[in-house]
């Protein structure tokens, strides 16, 4: 890629022209649209949206983020299907739901557009003529992060799920359910409103005094709440908490001892590398072979620290 455009700013400068006209003209020539469940306002999502930012900007091509305005499978159909209208090189999508985007899906690669989905959907994604899917494959990861808790002696693990309806999130609460041997889960659903989520899982410790654990789904939704609530009632002696995804807040609390560790799938990844397949397969024709997993990996104690400073950057 560095080449190619050094090539364009050799040529271009003998033509008089500037490198940044140069780049400019080349990313034209490729225009990918993404269309995820997740809005780029959202602390995890403007991650993920960072990631493509930047695999646009290093592979010289256009990327269009588009969202619906809350989780909303029909709204996204009609923004798969408007993104198809618009003939690009490329769609990259999160899949949530396959029963309600599979059509606009099938769609999509009827058209003959490459389609790759990252995030969610990974057992769907063969199906539907996906290409790959760039992301963790939720059920496999729950049951790693169950067996880890098992191994850390806790007995009784409060499940918190912020979106109803999101098959991945779903699928965390039932890996863990699986990896947990011996232990009880308890799956909690809620809204996305901090208020709701702190007002539930206050409750739910107050009325089962027997829950040892409190496991967010999303960190900035869900893990730092479960943190003010466990520090507002004075019970984190006897109550831990842990998370998915990250954020600089709950990293924080991972390095203040207020949470045993957050569990990693590199959303900026699961952005970036679509961005970057689709570009090489509009040039070249190539892409990789098989999925590609972003996750699990953990966050604790020892290496929080070393992850706040690229969290605050809208990066980890």
């Amino acid at each position: 890629m560095k080449s190619i455009v050094k090539k364009l700013a050799v040529g271009a400068t003998a033509l008089g022209i500037t490198l940044g006209a140069a780049v400019s003209a080349f990313a034209q020539d490729i225009n990918i649209i993404a269309v995820t469940h997740g809005q780029a306002s959202d602390p995890f999502w403007s991650i993920v949206k960072n990631g493509m930012m930047q695999g646009a900007k290093d592979m010289g091509v256009n990327v269009d983020y588009r969202a619906p305005e809350t989780f909303d499978m029909v709204a996204m159909s009609q923004l798969i299907d408007a993104a198809v209208n618009q003939k690009p090189a490329g769609i990259i999508i999160s899949n949530p739901d396959p029963d309600a985007l599979g059509d606009a899906i099938k769609r999509a690669v009827a058209a003959g557009i490459p389609v790759i989905s990252m995030n969610s959907g990974i057992g769907a994604a063969k199906d539907l003529g996906i290409r790959l899917h760039v992301g963790q494959d939720e059920l496999p990861a729950g049951v790693i992060v169950g067996e880890r808790l098992a191994g850390l002696g806790l007995k009784h693990v409060l499940c918190i799920n912020q979106e109803v309806g999101n098959v991945a999130l779903d699928q965390r609460c039932a890996g863990v359910t699986e990896g947990f041997k011996g232990g009880q889960v308890t799956v909690l659903p809620t809204s996305s409103d901090p208020a709701e989520i702190e007002s539930k899982i206050q409750a739910a410790l107050t009325s089962d005094p027997s829950i040892d654990l409190v496991l967010g789904l999303s960190a900035p939704q869900v893990g730092e709440r479960a943190v003010a609530v466990v520090e507002k009632m004075g019970v984190g002696e006897t109550v831990k908490v842990a998370s998915y995804d990250l954020s600089a807040n709950f990293l924080q609390a991972i390095v203040d001892g207020k949470a045993l560790f957050a569990v990693d799938q590199q959303p900026y990844l699961q952005g970036s590398l679509p961005v970057v397949f689709l570009a090489q397969y509009a040039r070249y024709g190539t892409m990789p072979a098989g999925n590609i997993a972003s996750g699990p990996s953990f966050v604790t104690a020892e290496n929080a620290a070393q992850v706040i400073a690229l969290s605050a950057e809208g990066i980890r």
